[in-house]
């Protein structure tokens, strides 16, 4: 065992949990708490990190230094199971999210020089703000390529010549696109593994990584840092997230990790893959087929990481019978009616109104910049209106207002089937049923009737559903900012309704891939083989053996 002393850039505060505090010491220097109950809520995020940054933000202030002294004896294991490390992940991003509007750090900002100022960036606050801009830069440039194509100026981009015919142009899209896929980055690794143990090592171990996701695992962990710590700084409110440090070969089911990752990643994963079929239906490229794939790429591997990565890692993700029992469980979850004493992990009502409870605590700049980010959804849709086939020669007002009609008759559908399953399902279910066959064969007669007469063709219908699909949850996105003032009211049951329809949608969209490659044996093989060493994989296999040993047992004792 051996201890050496640390001060690299003059900002290593402090990094792990502090065992001895010398009181005397930090009470004259401001004390190692602070009056707030946010900053003293999490044990794990502020006792670990921001007690001894307190401590020594008050210190550094007072052009005091802070050692670093580091005890070596044997190693530490964490967390090995990707719901175990997105829940750290998760709670450390909403404490720099905390962090970052904190007073120490105002301070810090005002009193370094600047290349001190600099270091105490890179090392608390600033990995998490550029994490958040690499996200945001994405949602800006695949809005903004719609708004070209939707408004008509990349057509008019793409008849000219002199733009049209650049090869210049798409040579320097080809090399920024390697730069975008990430091969530049991976270089440090490659030096740093080559002059230690070898260039040969080095590769072989890269393509390792590669094989084994290691691009999919870090890709999925920056949703992770970019929700948390945004909506910390949104609406702040950063909580506690126990992790657990049991052994984690063992299966999570699919109602988990929903609960768990549904607004960090699926529905963004969503919203960017609308966006991404809605500028290849619309968008006239003008850099020809290769540098769009170039382009977009990247994008596309971020849509299908975010949105099947959980199911990747997942122990047994792809065996059929897991998946059958996976869905049945989501299902109870999903139409079980919450209330007082019910857990979210009972029941979907309970999770609903718990996730978006964050909203509660906001103020109201928090809760005006979550209503101003949701109106993206209604702008979206007043683009995509005009595109249609029927509407292709008119620009009237009078067309996005018919489009808010067909909105809120939906809704209005959507309401009266509720309440009729509610009201006439247990006594009069043949007239309830008869009341939504009509329904159904009303919009069917609808549809038939546009295609003959109006011209109405398939894409037109994709479009319309692709237009009103956003547009509803840019209305539930506002409905639950504004819950104080709706839930008074009855439209309250209808936002809790049609949000339990767009999870029941999501869900669907989620777990008919991952039931389709379960039909397939080898998928599950080939998951176990290369995506966990063969420890991890031995163990797997002897859970499985156990846990059919106790199912025999079980039915047996039934018997």
């Amino acid at each position: 065992m051996f201890s050496f002393k640390h001060n690299t850039f003059g900002v290593r505060f402090h990094y792990g949990h502090p065992d001895v505090f010398d009181r005397l010491f930090h009470l004259t220097r401001g004390g190692v708490s602070k009056a707030s109950k946010v900053i003293n809520l999490s044990e794990d995020i502020f006792a670990g990190m921001y007690f001894s940054f307190s401590s020594c933000y008050n210190s550094t202030l007072r052009e005091g230094n802070v050692t670093h002294h580091e005890y070596i004896q044997v190693g530490k294991g964490r967390d090995v199971g990707l719901n175990q490390i997105s829940m750290f992940e998760a709670k450390i991003a909403a404490g720099n999210g905390e962090q970052t509007m904190s007073r120490d750090i105002y301070r810090l900002g005002h009193r370094f020089d600047f290349f001190r100022m600099l270091s105490c960036y890179y090392t608390t606050i600033g990995f998490y703000f550029s994490t958040l801009i690499t996200v945001l830069t994405v949602y800006v440039f695949l809005y903004g390529r719609l708004y070209l194509a939707l408004s008509g100026l990349e057509e008019g981009l793409n008849q000219k010549r002199a733009i049209r015919d650049n090869k210049a142009l798409q040579v320097a899209l080809a090399s920024q696109s390697v730069v975008q896929i990430g091969f530049l980055l991976a270089l440090p690794m490659l030096m740093e593994i080559g002059l230690e143990r070898g260039f040969r090592e080095a590769l072989s171990e890269f393509v390792l990584m590669q094989l084994q996701l290691a691009p999919v695992f870090f890709t999925f962990s920056l949703g992770t840092k970019t929700h948390y710590y945004g909506r910390t700084l949104l609406h702040g409110g950063a909580e506690y997230k126990s992790t657990g440090r049991g052994f984690v070969v063992f299966h999570a089911k699919f109602a988990d990790n929903y609960r768990l990752y549904s607004r960090s990643h699926f529905v963004k994963g969503i919203e960017l893959m609308i966006l991404l079929v809605v500028y290849h239906i619309f968008g006239h490229e003008y850099r020809g087929v290769l540098a769009y794939i170039l382009i977009t790429v990247t994008m596309w591997f971020m849509v299908g990481t975010w949105l099947f990565a959980p199911f990747l890692f997942n122990p047994s993700g792809f065996e059929w019978q897991k998946i059958v029992d996976d869905y049945t469980d989501w299902q109870k979850w999903i139409s079980n009616r919450g209330g007082i004493g019910v857990s979210p992990e009972k029941s979907w009502e309970s999770w609903w109104e718990k996730e978006h409870e964050h909203l509660r605590h906001s103020g109201k700049r928090g809760i005006a910049t979550e209503i101003i980010l949701s109106l993206r959804f209604f702008i979206y849709q007043y683009g995509l209106v005009y595109h249609l086939s029927i509407t292709d020669k008119t620009q009237s007002v009078l067309v996005y207002g018919l489009s808010w009609m067909i909105i809120f008759v939906i809704l209005g559908l959507m309401k009266g089937v509720s309440v009729g399953r509610r009201r006439l399902s247990a006594d009069y279910q043949l007239l309830f049923r008869l009341i939504v066959g009509s329904i159904f064969l009303t919009f069917l007669a609808i549809f038939i009737i546009l295609i003959a007469v109006a011209k109405m063709t398939i894409k037109d219908i994709i479009v319309c559903i692709l237009a009103v699909m956003p547009t509803g949850w840019g209305i539930l996105l506002i409905a639950q900012a504004c819950k104080p003032l709706i839930k008074k009211t009855w439209f309250w049951g209808s936002v809790r309704a049609l949000a339990r329809g767009y999870e029941v949608i999501m869900g669907l969209l989620l777990f008919t891939p991952v039931a389709f490659l379960a039909w397939f044996p080898f998928v599950s093989e080939f998951q176990t083989r290369m995506l966990f060493n063969q420890a991890f994989s031995r163990g797997l296999q002897i859970s499985r053996i156990l846990g059919g040993q106790s199912n025999e047992r079980s039915s047996n004792h039934k018997e």
